[in-house]
C-alpha cells in the first residue's frame, strides 16, 4: 500500500482543529528536541523491552529515606525537602499513603507533619521496608527509591548514612535483587553519592546521583531542583503534563549551575544518570546519548492521573496518547530493525494517530 497516497490524501480532508493539533505536535517534537531525523538516532533499549512500560494495572511505589543529619539547618532541610516530596507525590502524581514509604532519621514523629513518617532510617527499618514493599508489589510495578542526606565513602566502601552502622552500596543493592520484576530508579541525592550510585547501577534501571565523584564532599542542593522539577510539573519540557525522570534531572542539573552562579562559586557538585547499566554516569544525558534513552520514558507518574473529573472516555484516550507517546520514543531506537521506508511509515502513523487522539481529548475538554 502506498501510504503517502492513502494517509496524505486523507489528511487533506481533515478538519482544521486537526491541522492545529499537527502542527501543535510539531511543537511538542521540538519541544522534546526531538528533529524527524533525531527521531530516528538508535536507542539503548532493546527490541521489544518492557522496562518501565505503564499499564493500567500497574502501580507505582515512592521509598524516600532521609538518613540523620548534623545540625538544626540540614535537619530542618533534609526534613522540609522529605515532606515535600512526600506530598508532591500524594497532590500530583498519584501517589497514596499505601504506595509511600517514608524512613525518616531515628524513626520520630514528634513535631509537625510527623504522621507522614513510617519507620527509622537504619539498617533494621530498611530491611522491614523493603520487606513489607516486596509483600506489595507485582510484576510491573514501577519502585522509585529517594535518599536524602549524607554519604561517604568511594567505590564499593561508598555508604549512605544512616542511624547506626552505616550501609554500604553493595549492601543496598542486594536488598534490591529480590524486586526483578519490577521497574526501579533511584534518586541518590547525599553527598559524595557517586560510588554509592554506581554500586546500584544495573540493566533496565534509571540511577541518578547528585556528585560525579567521591570527592564531592559538600552538601548537594540537587535534592531541592529535583523536587522543585515535579512540583506545579515545573520539569514538564516537552508539555505533556507528565515529567520523566530525564526531564526532572535536566531540570534539577540546570538549576544546580545556575544557583552556584548566583552565589559566585564554583561548583562542588556534579549530577550523573546512568540508566545502561554500565556504572558510567552521564554529565549530559540525553536521547541520543548512551545515557537517557531509558529514563526519557521512566514517567513519574501513573500512566492515567487519577483525576475524578475524567470520564471512562477521557481516560481510555488518555491511556492511549501516553502509549502512543512511549511507543514513539521505542521505534526511534529500533530503526535498525527496519527498511528505511518502512520505519518511516511507522513513525509516521505514529505520529498521525498521536495527534489525532490528542485532537478527540481536547474536543472532550470542551464545554
Amino acid at each position: 500500500m502506498d501510504f503517502r497516497k492513502t494517509k496524505i490524501g486523507k489528511s487533506r480532508m481533515l478538519s482544521r482543529g486537526f491541522m492545529r493539533n499537527i502542527k501543535a505536535l510539531v511543537v511538542i517534537i521540538i519541544l522534546f528536541g526531538i528533529s524527524a531525523k533525531a527521531l530516528a538516532q538508535t536507542s539503548g533499549l532493546e527490541n521489544g523491552s518492557n522496562f518501565f512500560l505503564d499499564s493500567a494495572n500497574s502501580t507505582k511505589y515512592a521509598v524516600i529515606m532521609v538518613g540523620p543529619s548534623v545540625g538544626e539547618e540540614n535537619n530542618s532541610k533534609f526534613r522540609q525537602w522529605a515532606f515535600s516530596l512526600h506530598d508532591i507525590l500524594a497532590r500530583d502524581y498519584g501517589y497514596s499513603s499505601d504506595t509511600i514509604s517514608l524512613l525518616y532519621d531515628r524513626g520520630q514523629t514528634d513535631f509537625t507533619g510527623g504522621e507522614r513518617v513510617d519507620g527509622a532510617c537504619d539498617r533494621a527499618g530498611i530491611e522491614q521496608g523493603l520487606k513489607d514493599l516486596r509483600e506489595q508489589v507485582e510484576p510491573g510495578d514501577q519502585i522509585t527509591l529517594y535518599l536524602i542526606g549524607h554519604g561517604s565513602g568511594s567505590e564499593e566502601e561508598a555508604k549512605f548514612n544512616i542511624v547506626g552502622p552505616d550501609i554500604t552500596g553493595r549492601e543496598f543493592a542486594e536488598l534490591l535483587d529480590p524486586f526483578n520484576e519490577q521497574d526501579i530508579a533511584i534518586i541518590n541525592t547525599t553527598s559524595a553519592s557517586y560510588g554509592f550510585s554506581a554500586s546500584l547501577s544495573s540493566e533496565g534501571r534509571v540511577v541518578i546521583s547528585s556528585t560525579r565523584s567521591p570527592s564531592e564532599r559538600y552538601d548537594p542542593v540537587f535534592s531541592r531542583y529535583f523536587i522543585e522539577a515535579l512540583d506545579n510539573r515545573n520539569g514538564d519540557r516537552d508539555k505533556n503534563n507528565r515529567v520523566s525522570m530525564l526531564e526532572a534531572f535536566e531540570y534539577a542539573k540546570s538549576n544546580v549551575e545556575a544557583w552556584y552562579e548566583e552565589q559566585g562559586r564554583l561548583a562542588s557538585e556534579h549530577a550523573g544518570l546512568d540508566d545502561n547499566g554500565d556504572s558510567l554516569f552521564a554529565l549530559e544525558p540525553n536521547s541520543d546519548a548512551i545515557d537517557g534513552r531509558l529514563a526519557e520514558i521512566a514517567y513519574i507518574d501513573t500512566l492515567v492521573n487519577s483525576q475524578a473529573d475524567l470520564s471512562r472516555e477521557q481516560l481510555a484516550l488518555k491511556a492511549r496518547m501516553q502509549e502512543l507517546e512511549r511507543t514513539v520514543f521505542i521505534l526511534r531506537g529500533r530503526k535498525a530493525d527496519f527498511l528505511e521506508a518502512d520505519y518511516w511509515q511507522q513513525m509516521e502513523e505514529l505520529l498521525v494517530e498521536l495527534a489525532r487522539t490528542t485532537g478527540k481529548f481536547n474536543e472532550t475538554l470542551l464545554p
